[in-house]
């Protein structure tokens, strides 16, 4: 059976995408299913060190953390290719080959711009998850919008390269994409800041073809996990056993998430 692939992207940077990538990730380890990531963003490789920082505290520590098995893309030589053949399609098509298999779930997390990887993967997604920050500067990525009224008036950048990868699935005779847009750090907004924005997402939803689903608050927590490597699934098994109320809704974020995205085979088990 093949693995299912699900590609975390976002062209903005600063979206809580790593965050959302590796909650997703190690809940599916969590739950038992065998998990190959890619990490695209070959400069700032947020994912990777994640990864990293997991795997150094767990060795410290001696706790048997889950974590997926981070696949490097393989160096190809320029002789090799194809007349025409683009390096990183053919990078991407043999990390992507080889975990096929071996994995139930591929989680590639792309970089936060514009890269010819960050465009493939998206055609090989079966599950897209698109992390946005509530805010028009965001919105800007989805969609162009009227300035005065905030009506949608048409896809932007990022919408028409997922437009385009569905076209390329669709030719190849693969199953359409599941598109969630996932809404960061909603609780920042004022009330009726943030009701524009729904009423924009809503609208762009129904033009452009995607579901949304719920993200994560603004909390400290995130950022003083990611130096250990840690997520909220782990503070009972590093011994904080009485969660406070921030963490305990923090987690059923988490829950959320994960049943949102609606995966194959996943029952939620946390």
């Amino acid at each position: 059976m093949a693995a299912h692939i699900i590609v975390f992207g976002n062209e903005k940077g600063g979206s809580g995408k790593s965050t959302n990538c590796m909650h997703v990730t190690t809940a599916l380890v969590r739950m038992g299913f065998t998990v190959g990531a890619l990490d695209l963003d070959l400069r700032q490789r947020s994912f990777s060190r994640y990864c990293e920082n997991r795997a150094a505290y767990a060795a410290k520590t001696g706790l048997a953390l889950a974590l997926p098995e981070v696949v490097e893309l393989p160096e190809i030589a320029q002789s090799s290719l194809l007349p025409g053949e683009n390096i990183y399609d053919r990078r991407l098509t043999e990390a992507v080959n080889g975990m096929e298999g071996r994995f139930d779930f591929i989680v590639i997390d792309c970089p936060g711009s514009h890269t010819r990887l960050s465009q493939v993967a998206h055609s090989l997604a079966d599950t897209l998850v698109t992390p946005l920050n509530d805010s028009f500067i965001d919105f800007d990525l989805l969609a162009r919008i009227e300035p005065e009224t905030q009506k949608v008036l048409g896809p932007s950048v990022y919408s028409e390269m997922v437009w385009q990868a569905r076209q390329l699935r669709a030719q190849a005779g693969l199953d359409p994409i599941d598109w969630i847009v996932v809404r960061n750090r909603v609780g920042t907004q004022r009330m009726h800041n943030k009701k524009k924005i729904t009423d924009a997402v809503d609208a762009l939803a129904k033009r452009v073809g995607f579901r949304i689903g719920p993200g994560f608050s603004e909390r400290v927590i995130f950022r003083e996990l990611f130096p250990r490597g840690l997520t909220l699934l782990d503070l009972g098994d590093i011994g904080i056993k009485n969660l406070n109320i921030s963490n305990v809704a923090a987690r059923q974020e988490v829950r959320e998430l994960v049943k949102a995205l609606r995966l194959p085979g996943v029952e939620i088990t946390f």
